[in-house]
């Protein structure tokens, strides 16, 4: 969470990337034997919501079933893992 407040502080990313970036750090941490990914979204809308944005598209959209959004996001995710964001913002910045 510091790194998010000195994103924020010193205007390193844009909000919304922000969030991103943290949404992924808390996914990627795996607190919980089960729900990080919800915990994730929920702290994310969260955050958002505070900065003056509104949440991201996805509680439009079923990613706790096997679904085709949520194969994209777990892809997506884990080309975060491996250092590229890009796959994670096409599929959230959409709104």
């Amino acid at each position: 969470m510091d790194d998010g407040r000195y994103w924020l502080e010193k205007a390193t990313y844009p909000v919304d990337e922000v969030a991103i970036r943290l949404h992924h750090r808390l996914v990627l941490i795996h607190p919980f034997p089960n729900g990080n990914g919800r915990h994730a979204r929920l702290w994310c809308d969260a955050f958002l919501r505070r900065n003056g944005h509104n949440p991201f598209a996805w509680k439009n959209v079923e990613l706790n079933d096997a679904t085709e959004a949520r194969v994209a996001y777990i892809r997506a995710l884990r080309s975060a893992d491996a250092g590229d964001f890009g796959p994670l913002f096409n599929l959230l910045l959409v709104r």
